[in-house]
C-alpha cells in the first residue's frame, strides 16, 4: 500500500521537478542576456561573510538533506526498505548505479586534474526524475514509484557517504567532536522518548554550525538529524513525520529552486559545444546516460539471477531500463558535487554543462522508453 506521507513526497517532488526545470531554464537565459554578469555577481554577493551561493549551498541544503533523511528513515522503517528482501532490490540497484558511472568516468579522466570529479555521475535527482515520471500520469505503475524513488534516496545517501569520505580537504577533530556529540545527545534524547520537536531542531542548528567549521561538509548535519529525530511508528502524530510533512512544500518550491538559480549561472562561450568534447564532460555524459542504466540492470540483473531478490511485482525488466535511463538525471546532487570536486571556474563550467546535458538527453530517453512500454501493457 502506498502511504500517505509518500503520495506527498512523491507529489512535492513532482511539482518541485516542474520548478526546477523552469528555474534552470530562467538562470541559463539570464545568464547569457544583457544582465548576465549583474546576474552572476549577484549570487556571489557578500552576506556575513560569505557569498549567497555559499549560504544557499551550506546552508540551506542542510535542510534538503534533512528531507532526504527523513524520507530515508520512513523507508527503513516503514517503507520499501523496512523488508529486507524487498529492500534489496532497489539497494543493490542503486550501487550499481553508483559503482558503474564512476568507473567509466575514471575510465575517461583516471590520473588527470579531472579525477576527483568521478562522483559527479554516481546521482539521481530525486525531484528531476519523479517529475518526468509524472508526465506519463496513471499508466505509471504505483511500484514503479516507488523503486524509482527508494532508487533515488538511496542514490543521494551514497552520494552523501562519498561527500564524507572523499570530498573533505581538511579536518578540524575538534569541531568534529563537537558536532558528533550533539548527535550522541540528540540520541540519547531519542532513546529517552522525548518527542518534542524543539530540542533536536536546536541541537541541529548547533550541529550544523559545528560541522560548518570542522571541514566536513554542513550538510551532512542535516541527515544526521533525520534519523536522531524519534520516528515512533510512523504515525501521523509522530514529529518525524510531521516535520517530513512540512518540509516538503518549502524544499521543493523555495530551497532547490534556489539551488537550481544559484548554481546554473553559466555563461556560454561562443564555443562552449568544445567543452562537451572534453574528458571530463565525456566522463559525465556517458557515465549517466549509459552508466547509470546499465550498471542499475547488471546489479540488479545478477541479484536476481543468484536469488538474493526478485522483482518487484508486477515490474518487468524493461521497466527497470527505463527507471535506470531517468535515473541518469543527476542535476542536483551532481552539481553539488562539482562543485566539490573541482575548484577552477572552467572545470565547475565543462561540469554543469556536461551535466545539463546528459540530464535532457537521459529525460528523453526515459520518458520516451517507459511511453513506449506503458503504452503496449
Amino acid at each position: 500500500m502506498v502511504s500517505k506521507l509518500f503520495k506527498d513526497f512523491f507529489n512535492s517532488e513532482k511539482t518541485g521537478g516542474f520548478i526546477l526545470i523552469f528555474c534552470t531554464a530562467l538562470s541559463l537565459l539570464l545568464s547569457n542576456s544583457s544582465f548576465g554578469i549583474g546576474y552572476i555577481n549577484f549570487w556571489e554577493t557578500p552576506f556575513q561573510g560569505h557569498s549567497l551561493t555559499h549560504w544557499i549551498n551550506d546552508g540551506l541544503m542542510a535542510i534538503f538533506f534533512l528531507l532526504i533523511g527523513l524520507e530515508l528513515e520512513r523507508e527503513v522503517y516503514v517503507g520499501e526498505l523496512s523488508n529486507f528482501k524487498n529492500a534489496l532490490f532497489p539497494v543493490l540497484s542503486a550501487f550499481g548505479g553508483v559503482i558503474v558511472p564512476a568507473c567509466i568516468f575514471l575510465f575517461f579522466n583516471y590520473n588527470t586534474p579531472e579525477q576527483s570529479g568521478a562522483g559527479i555521475p554516481m546521482a539521481t535527482d530525486i525531484a528531476f526524475a519523479i517529475g518526468m515520471l509524472a508526465l506519463l500520469g496513471k499508466r505509471v505503475p504505483p511500484s514503479l514509484k516507488i523503486f524509482l524513488t527508494a532508487l533515488a534516496v538511496i542514490d543521494d545517501l551514497c552520494a552523501i557517504i562519498i561527500i564524507a569520505l572523499f570530498y573533505t580537504s581538511s579536518i578540524s577533530f575538534m569541531y568534529l567532536s563537537l558536532s558528533l556529540g550533539i548527535f550522541v545527545i540528540l540520541l540519547i534524547l531519542n532513546k529517552l522518548k522525548v518527542n518534542v520537536l524543539t530540542p533536536y531542531i536546536i541541537g541541529g542548528i548547533l550541529m550544523w554550525y559545528f560541522m560548518l567549521h570542522s571541514g566536513v561538509h554542513a550538510t551532512l548535519s542535516g541527515v544526521l538529524l533525520a534519523f536522531a529525530i524519534p520516528f515512533q511508528k510512523g504515525e501521523e502524530n509522530s514529529i518525524s513525520y510531521q516535520l517530513q510533512h512540512h518540509l516538503h512544500k518549502p524544499v521543493a518550491f523555495i530551497i532547490v529552486p534556489l539551488f537550481a538559480l544559484a548554481n546554473t549561472c553559466i555563461l556560454f562561450s561562443n564555443n562552449w559545444q568544445h567543452s562537451l568534447l572534453s574528458r571530463e564532460a565525456i566522463g559525465i555524459i556517458i557515465g549517466l546516460v549509459i552508466g547509470k542504466p546499465l550498471g542499475i540492470l547488471l546489479f540488479s540483473g545478477i541479484a536476481v539471477l543468484l536469488g538474493f531478490c526478485v522483482l518487484p511485482h508486477p515490474l518487468k525488466w524493461k521497466h527497470i531500463f527505463g527507471a535506470g535511463l531517468l535515473a541518469g538525471i543527476g542535476f542536483t546532487m551532481s552539481i553539488f558535487i562539482t562543485m566539490l570536486a573541482y575548484n577552477q571556474a572552467d572545470q565547475i563550467n565543462i561540469g554543469k554543462m556536461a551535466i545539463l546535458t546528459a540530464s535532457a538527453i537521459a529525460a528523453i530517453l526515459g520518458l520516451g522508453v517507459l511511453r513506449f512500454i506503458l503504452k503496449r501493457n
